[in-house]
């Protein structure tokens, strides 16, 4: 990919975030429609060769969150830059509103539950950082259905402190037992949420994706980008980093990505198996014992 730095994506706790100052939209990495399917396709390749090394290995996994408001584009993204991924080495999980059986535990609980295995690379759409998202634009909603202790909502400064930091420590003890995170915040701007959402209502084959609370939650526009500076000031560390990517262009966007998910197991230490010269010898004198059989 030309003149790609994914460092100027990436945020790690060295410096603080200005999200107003951070980019929407940047200059295309790809020439024109062919030339974004032909960097894709390599992309998936690569993705797919290396999951494959981390599958052997078995020392690994990696845990990748997509984070954005609404139209944003990440089911997009993780159809696209994961398309050609063996399946078997890919988990994806949505984060819906909250069960009953998920209230009835603490706020991480549903998270643990589907957390990858070695080997795998696992998806979450929406994750645990919806805790300190919307229920810190709508606070209301830990009080009216999260049935935490009564005074747990006293002072809710303290309660999103204690939040983010368990999210640092569970972040923190997944890396140290072979499990990064590598998390995305789809930086989409208003306007271009604003057409996206009226796209989707316009063409009959997409209104299956238009909520009309979608509608109501722009008037938190606001309050949701404090919360994402927030949230993302508050844990990002090196070990879990979160990358901010212009979502305004959904080509250029899912490039991105892709190249970053690369970078993230490449810098895993994970090696090909090796047989040996002895191992190799005896594995061939099972050949004629199958042939046999």
């Amino acid at each position: 990919m030309k003149d790609l730095d994914t460092d100027q994506f990436r945020y790690d706790g060295d410096k603080k975030l200005k999200l107003k100052k951070v980019p929407t939209k940047v200059d295309d990495y790809y020439d024109d429609k062919g030339h974004y399917e032909v960097m894709l396709r390599h992309q998936a390749d690569e993705i797919d060769k290396y999951q494959d090394l981390m599958f052997a290995h078995n020392r690994y996994g990696l845990l990748v969150i997509f984070q954005a408001l609404d139209a944003a584009g990440k089911d997009g993204t993780i159809k696209h830059v994961f398309t050609g991924t063996n399946p078997t080495g890919v988990t994806v999980h949505s984060f819906k509103r909250p069960t009953d059986l998920e209230l009835d535990h603490d706020f991480l609980w549903r998270s643990w539950r589907e957390l990858p295995e070695r080997g795998k690379i696992g998806i979450f759409n929406r994750s645990y950082y919806e805790e300190v998202l919307v229920t810190k634009v709508h606070p209301e909603i830990l009080t009216d259905s999260q049935r935490l202790p009564e005074k747990a909502t006293d002072d809710l400064d303290k309660l999103f402190k204690h939040r983010y930091e368990a999210i640092r420590d569970m972040e923190k003890f997944l890396s140290h037992n072979g499990f990064p995170t590598v998390k995305f915040f789809l930086n989409v701007s208003k306007q271009e949420q604003a057409d996206r959402l009226i796209a989707r209502i316009e063409d009959p084959e997409k209104n299956w994706k238009f909520e009309e609370g979608d509608v109501k939650e722009r008037e938190f526009w606001d309050d949701y980008q404090a919360a994402y500076e927030e949230c993302i000031n508050e844990t990002a560390t090196d070990k879990a980093p979160w990358y901010i990517i212009p979502a305004d262009d959904k080509k250029n966007m899912r490039l991105i990505v892709g190249r970053i998910i690369i970078e993230e197991l490449k810098k895993l230490p994970i090696e090909e198996p090796e047989s040996g010269e002895d191992r190799f010898k005896e594995l061939q004198k099972l050949i004629p014992v199958i042939k046999g059989q």
